[in-house]
């Protein structure tokens, strides 16, 4: 675990309680990762674009994108962001409570990296959080590491 990397993680999230819940899963699981939040989707293609008060803002190397958000949802988001030639390779996770078969596949077809329902349970929360910071940090290799 010495070696282990640290990556930027950007956090869409407009419900303080789960992004507490993340920040409280990273620091449960001693995630060293850096996570930034933004609570709606205009704010987070301004953060990803470096524009207005996130102009010096980390590129993230990890996207965790709730869908249901406010001025701009997620799905519209990921659309945005997967048709822009210096953020696409970014890998995106949708972690959402919608469970609709509709929307898994709409994320698919707009090239989510993966489609994963939040518990609401904060044990499963946690570890949910912590499988996916292993699979991207351990085993998966990001673009620019």
């Amino acid at each position: 675990m010495a070696d282990q990397k640290t990556i930027e993680v950007l956090l869409v999230e407009d419900d303080p309680g789960d992004v507490l819940m993340t920040r409280e899963a990273f620091e449960h699981n001693k995630v060293r990762n850096r996570l930034s939040v933004v609570s709606d989707g205009v704010s987070a293609l301004e953060f990803l674009r470096k524009q207005g008060e996130h102009a010096d803002a980390p590129t993230p190397d990890l996207i965790l994108l709730d869908l249901n958000l406010p001025r701009m949802d997620g799905r519209e988001v990921l659309e945005a962001l997967k048709s822009d030639a210096a953020l696409r390779s970014i890998p995106v996770v949708v972690l959402t409570t919608s469970e609709a078969e509709e929307d898994v596949l709409r994320m698919y077809s707009l090239h989510a990296n993966a489609y994963v329902t939040k518990p609401v349970d904060f044990d499963r929360f946690i570890d949910v959080v912590r499988q996916i910071d292993e699979f991207f940090v351990e085993v998966v290799r990001l673009p620019g590491r």
